[in-house]
């Protein structure tokens, strides 16, 4: 997938006002439009210029794609930066799945369906009285919170155009509790926290999606972890009982005779807490002492004399 700089698309600087970026797609959408210009790429820069607008006209969308940096080129590879849109706060409005034919798959990658959370949760009902836009923001927490629960202090950007027109980010911090058992993806709903209610409408509230951090041991599905234990050769072929490491504390592991590198071991019940708890899958895998000495390289050809073991007879050779 190629990266697209929106701002050269549209010509005009990083630091670009909102009025000079409307001013801008004015300009190229009459010369590109498909009906009137005489320019054999018309249709696609027209597309191009659209969708370039599409993100820098709104200071949501514009202030995210900002985090990526300026140091991509247009047309060089890109996939988006895992998490990259955590700690932004979003409110309605913006990007629907009806868009989705009329942009590029890099628009998509980022403005998709995943695009912190559910977003447009705004429910205003008209009159004088309407209750506040619904916000959603991605935060990121360690595992060991989903096992023992935490209270954890956040901070939450958001977009807003200055009196200048420039898109700044405010910044609030807020406390919050991150409940026992949490999954990945789950919402957490603060009340009262989204945009002020219109007159006696009451305010929006604020849609936290959770996500963990990457953990050096584990990977994380649902409730489940996954963890890639090493096991000596000896282990795996006679069998053993060996300790392993969970979010609670280390554990005796019975590892069968015969255990082959990327066998599932099951720790039952030991995942993310919950109804019914997750697991954990212990992956050995099999790690060679090196032959290092002038012992252990004896030991190395005693066994390729004795052992009649040939590990691609599988393969015919």
């Amino acid at each position: 997938m190629e990266f697209k700089d929106y701002y050269k698309i549209m010509g005009v600087e990083r630091d670009a006002t909102q009025d000079q970026i409307k001013r801008a797609y004015r300009k190229l959408a009459r010369k590109y439009h498909p009906d009137v210009s005489k320019e054999s790429d018309a249709e696609e820069r027209f597309k191009e210029v659209g969708e370039a607008y599409e993100v820098l006209k709104d200071p949501e969308k514009r202030a995210a794609y900002d985090q990526l940096g300026a140091n991509w080129k247009a047309g060089s590879d890109f996939n988006p930066p895992p998490d990259w849109d955590a700690g932004f706060e979003f409110g309605g409005g913006g990007f629907t799945a009806g868009d989705a034919g009329d942009y590029s798959d890099f628009f998509e990658s980022l403005f998709g369906q995943g695009f912190a959370g559910a977003r447009g949760g705004g429910q205003r009902r008209g009159g004088y009285h309407a209750r506040g836009e619904d916000h959603h923001a991605k935060v990121l927490i360690d595992l060991e919170d989903a096992f023992n629960g935490a209270t954890r202090t956040i901070t939450l950007r958001h977009p807003e155009l200055d009196a200048s027109g420039h898109v700044v980010n405010r910044e609030r911090t807020l406390n919050i509790k991150i409940p026992k058992g949490v999954k990945e993806g789950q919402r957490i709903r603060l009340t009262g926290q989204g945009s002020p209610g219109m007159g006696e409408g009451p305010a929006g509230d604020l849609y936290l999606e959770i996500n963990f951090k990457p953990h050096p041991l584990y990977r994380i599905e649902g409730r489940d972890l996954y963890l890639d234990l090493p096991v000596a050769p000896w282990e795996a072929a006679l069998g053993a009982t060996v300790k392993t490491p969970t979010p609670k504390g280390s554990v005796d592991l019975k590892i069968p005779a015969g255990t082959r590198s990327g066998q599932k071991l099951r720790l039952k019940g030991r995942g993310i807490p919950g109804t019914p708890p997750g697991d954990i899958y212990v992956i050995p895998q099999i790690v060679l002492p090196p032959a290092n000495t002038d012992e252990a390289k004896a030991l190395y050809r005693k066994m390729e004399q004795e052992l009649a073991f040939n590990p691609r007879s599988k393969l015919g050779v």
